[in-house]
């Protein structure tokens, strides 16, 4: 007696199951995660775009139609808060005091760093540690001392004292990125150049801090950025006269005098200036600030 043979129907198998419920969360989480990033992108771009546009309007403008296009491009605007409001003078005095302070972090973080990172001595741990617990200590809570021994040590209101504050504070975070990133840097370079007569202080300058460019270019933006949003130390530490002052010195004064003046379109153009430097560093330095932040988890 013979019996047809049924068609057989592949049944899913468990696994397959499982993965279709995980595709469709997965699919999900992806388009809420893409949304957010792209909500999050629109508020901080649109102010920044609302503020450009705003400053080669008219204070008319301004007042009447604060979110249409301006029916001119105003650059006497732009010339009115670089020479009137003197932003040129506190923009020269920001760079020289950021170059200055960042130049001084880097060194002294790196070199501090490349010896936590390498080197093996009596209290490393110790010595370590206080260098991180700077990175607690909020910079409010120091403003009393420090406008003290500021001012006992003949700094006060000038940019040499500006620039050994910013470079304190900016140490901790500065040798916990750079220690990190040391430890991923292979030993065996640093061996071989040992082994070829190479000197601690050669091996550091020419061998390992070479590697270690692309953490030392993430660090040095960071606190580039910091030095030059700064403004509570300045506000405290700069007092007296206006022409060594910041640049965040010189918004505030003239968004204080604004208020009584009513001319928005040069406060607008005095922001817009302020702002154009660290959106260049961004965008020239974008993939190196990422090469940084990913190359200790890749090694």
């Amino acid at each position: 007696m013979t019996t047809l043979d049924q068609p057989t129907v592949n049944a899913p198998t468990p696994a397959a199951t499982r993965d279709r419920p995980v595709r469709r969360e997965l699919g999900l989480a992806n388009v809420l995660s893409h949304g957010f990033l792209v909500f999050w992108g629109l508020l901080t771009v649109l102010p920044l775009l609302w503020m450009f546009i705003s400053s080669f309007k008219t204070n008319g403008e301004i007042l009447s139609d604060p979110w249409g296009l301006p029916g001119a491009l105003h650059w006497d605007n732009w010339a009115r808060a670089w020479t009137g409001a003197h932003i040129g003078r506190y923009f020269l005095n920001s760079l020289v005091v950021v170059a200055g302070s960042v130049s001084l972090t880097m060194l002294m973080g790196a070199t501090a760093a490349y010896v936590f990172a390498r080197y093996e001595f009596r209290g490393r741990q110790v010595v370590y540690y206080l260098f991180v617990g700077g990175l607690m200590f909020p910079v409010f809570l120091a403003l009393v001392p420090l406008f003290f021994v500021v001012r006992n040590a003949g700094l006060f209101g000038t940019w040499k004292g500006l620039i050994l504050v910013y470079a304190a504070y900016s140490l901790p975070f500065t040798v916990f990125f750079l220690t990190a990133f040391f430890r991923t840097l292979p030993t065996t370079v640093a061996e071989a150049a040992m082994v070829d007569g190479c000197g601690h202080f050669r091996l550091f300058f020419r061998v390992m801090l070479p590697m270690a460019r692309p953490g030392m270019i993430s660090v040095a933006i960071f606190n580039f950025l910091s030095h030059w949003n700064q403004f509570l130390l300045p506000q405290v530490l700069m007092q007296g006269d206006d022409s060594k002052w910041m640049l965040a010195q010189g918004l505030f004064a003239l968004s204080v005098s604004q208020g009584y003046a009513g001319d928005y379109a040069r406060l607008f153009a005095g922001l817009s200036i302020a702002v154009l430097p660290v959106l260049a560093i961004y965008v020239a330095f974008q993939r190196q600030v990422q090469a940084g932040l990913t190359a200790g988890q890749l090694k």
